[in-house]
């Protein structure tokens, strides 16, 4: 049985719906034989690893370990994701803290098998709750995705921005790792109506820019504002309302009614 997520609306209305449904939803999905297969090989075999060469061998449990972190489409790149996980996430010259995409240095640190190669994280005993539920929650996004992408980039920011704005991390660094993970950076710069080549401009000037139309569309320059759900949802809002606009108005919507009959024009009249 392949699971498909029901979204039948689209923006911000979509959005409402997600929320409403979502843990009956999450419950159908984690009922599929597809998904209790992988959570039971995944608890009964993930205490047996003990490096990365190990995990990348086993293609069951890297689906889980990569899904759980949003990386599914690296699952054929075995010796890029074997150098990942054997990182040392405590020197900032490793290979997965050199890594734009911070998704990958957030796996490493979970495995632990370059910060502790002798005990890495797979023999603790709450690892494999840890990972399945992560992996259960990405793979909803996936499916929501797999419908509506815009829902899936506001979905992850909801869970992103939580993670980030409770760190002790100083407001650049915050906005910094925002700015290198490309699913969030998507998110504000579509919420905040900026340009598709702004990506190119300085880092600075980027953070400068950033942090300016936060405080006027959000009210606050400061990513700890996201503590407060309320913040959460005004961005998704504006997020998806804009991509709405780009998108331009479907068939189905209020909009594409409102331009069906302005562009029939004098046969109406």
């Amino acid at each position: 049985m392949t699971f498909i997520a029901a979204v039948p609306l689209s923006g911000y209305a979509g959005w409402k719906f997600i929320e409403r449904t979502r843990e009956a939803q999450q419950a159908a999905l984690a009922a599929t034989p597809a998904m209790k297969t992988n959570e039971e090989y995944f608890r009964a075999n993930i205490g047996k690893i003990r490096n990365a060469e190990d995990l990348v061998a086993d293609r069951r449990l890297l689906t889980v370990a990569l899904g759980a972190f949003g990386l599914d489409d690296d699952i054929n790149s075995k010796f890029f994701i074997k150098k990942v996980l054997e990182s040392n996430t405590l020197e900032p010259s490793s290979l997965a803290n050199k890594l734009s995409d911070k998704r990958y240095v957030e796996m490493a640190k979970a495995f632990g098998f370059g910060d502790f190669p002798d005990t890495p994280n797979t023999e603790l005993s709450t690892f494999p709750d840890q990972i399945i539920g992560a992996f259960k929650t990405r793979q909803f996004e996936r499916a929501v995705g797999e419908q509506d992408q815009s829902l899936r980039l506001a979905m992850n920011a909801e869970r992103e921005l939580a993670k980030i704005a409770e760190k002790s991390n100083s407001e650049n660094t915050k906005w910094f790792t925002i700015m290198g993970n490309a699913p969030l950076r998507q998110v504000f710069e579509t919420a905040l109506g900026l340009p598709k080549q702004f990506g190119s401009a300085d880092l600075d000037q980027q953070l400068g820019v950033f942090k300016e139309r936060a405080e006027t569309f959000l009210g606050s320059s400061d990513p700890a504002m996201f503590k407060d759900p309320a913040k959460i949802e005004e961005l998704a809002k504006l997020f998806l309302v804009r991509s709405s606009i780009q998108a331009g108005p479907s068939l189905s919507s209020p909009g594409a009614a409102a331009l069906s009959i302005l562009q029939a024009g004098g046969r109406f009249f």
